[in-house]
């Protein structure tokens, strides 16, 4: 039995389950809705204040998306009671971002500043011209934003320029070890 699937899912108050068929879930609550299309495979109860997840079989697949479905619930509940936010932090001379409307414009070192349109429902801010802010109520679309961000500029490695998560550690290599003078005589 899948330890994260047996647990039910707490319904905050204010938060709202509804399953339509095909489970077609839709999560309602204070800052927005979320509509889902679950696996099929797995059976979605709700009552009691809580949502519980149980499998129909027990086939290698049905035990795989008993956990998962469980958790894109318990995720979906999280998102449209509190929200989600991921950060992001900019290091390297020259490099910041800002915002021009719902636009987030980077100066990360290339010849010409990167725009990025946030996706519907993602919310980005710049509290600081070196740290930008995702937030949003789906959990994946907040990520894979916050991806895009940090993908215009990874880290490099030798100096440490370029865009990472808030907490990220980024392994530092080695420059060259050159010989003393260089190019003179020996």
């Amino acid at each position: 039995m899948s330890r994260i699937g047996r647990m039910p899912v707490k319904l905050p108050a204010g938060v709202q389950v509804t399953v339509a068929e095909g489970n077609v879930v839709t999560v309602k609550g204070p800052r927005g809705v979320l509509t889902k299309a679950l696996p099929r495979r797995v059976k979605i109860e709700v009552g009691d204040g809580e949502v519980r997840v149980s499998r129909l079989g027990e086939e290698r697949e049905d035990r795989a998306l008993h956990g998962l479905t469980r958790a894109l619930l318990a995720n979906m509940v999280k998102g449209v009671h509190e929200g989600f936010e991921k950060s992001l932090e900019i290091s390297g001379v020259g490099y910041r971002a800002a915002k021009q409307g719902k636009k987030l414009v980077l100066t990360v070192g290339y010849s010409h500043p990167v725009e990025i349109e946030p996706e519907e429902g993602i919310e980005i801010e710049v509290p600081t011209p070196t740290k930008v802010t995702v937030k949003g109520i789906d959990k994946e679309l907040v990520g894979a934003v916050a991806a895009r961000i940090r993908s215009v500029r990874e880290v490099e490695p030798y100096l440490g320029k370029g865009i990472k998560y808030e907490g990220e550690v980024v392994r530092r290599k080695a420059g060259k070890a050159g010989k003393a003078g260089k190019g003179g005589k020996k």
